[in-house]
């Protein structure tokens, strides 16, 4: 069992509160102003870009993307593609280890994760102990329903061939399969708002024109301290999607004042 890293500080470790809190960023005058109900139906979603930092800066943004994923249907399997903020494990890892959240457990599709763990995906817990851009996703999808398995990937190299790698052995593995692929990122970290809106925006049109190198590109030449670059990639690569859509960007500065700010965007790809 994979145990909280981040509960009672990026989200509260209080089931009550945590529901309320989840609520709340759908509420928010910066969240989409409703509140999700699972439907069914043909799904038209595969890919997802979602924000990871604490639910009262980037959660209502990460509610527009739950939103829209709840609208469209919930597939078998969401697998969620994260930085290693720790730099602890696997350059890039899976881990089998089911998560134990306060609302409940979470269970991972061992099937599907010991069929990407290839060439440079390993399988390795440690990785994942403390990193949480992957377990902030998990209240989001509890709220909406505790009947979906997760494939958690953890990527410490964020390069263009890494990712190529990682999004090619993913896009193989889901074929034909009920899957969304979540990417967890925030985008720049720290810089004024201006700045931050500025730069956040040129890596934000890389992903509505499905551009994969373009990302990785205009990252490393505009120095966008974008710090899931690699798994937005990957998830672009292995989705082959045909749409793109921005829900919604904001940054932590529109929460509360402050001269330097982090950057947060909810997007989808749709068939």
């Amino acid at each position: 069992m994979r145990y909280p890293a981040v509960a009672g500080q990026f989200y509260s470790s209080d089931p009550e509160k945590l529901r309320k809190q989840i609520e709340n960023c759908y509420k928010s005058p910066i969240g989409p102003g409703e509140l999700p109900k699972l439907q069914k139906g043909p799904r038209s979603i595969v890919g997802a870009v979602s924000p990871h930092a604490g639910f009262v800066y980037s959660g209502p943004v990460a509610a527009h993307v739950f939103l829209a994923l709840a609208k469209d249907g919930f597939p078998e399997t969401f697998i969620i593609i994260g930085p290693n903020h720790s730099g602890l494990g696997a350059m890039v890892s899976v881990t089998t280890e089911d998560f134990s959240m306060p609302t409940g457990v979470v269970q991972v599709d061992k099937d599907m994760a010991n069929a990407i763990c290839k060439g440079m995906i390993s399988k390795d817990k440690t990785a994942h102990r403390l990193e949480h851009s992957l377990e902030v996703q998990l209240p989001f999808i509890q709220q909406i329903s505790s009947n979906v398995k997760i494939v958690p990937v953890c990527m410490g190299m964020q390069d263009l061939d890494t990712a190529k790698e990682v999004g090619g052995v993913i896009g193989k593995e889901i074929q034909g399969k009920d899957v969304v692929i979540i990417a967890s990122t925030d985008f720049s970290h720290y810089v004024p708002q201006e700045t931050a809106e500025k730069m956040d925006r040129l890596a934000i049109d890389r992903i509505l024109e499905l551009d994969p190198s373009g990302l990785i590109d205009v990252v490393s030449r505009k120095n966008i301290s974008m710090c899931g670059y690699g798994p937005v990639t990957a998830m672009l690569i292995a989705c082959q999607g045909s749409k793109s859509e921005l829900l919604k960007y904001s940054t932590s500065g529109d929460i509360s004042p402050m001269r330097e700010v982090v950057g947060y965007a909810g997007m989808i790809v749709r068939k």
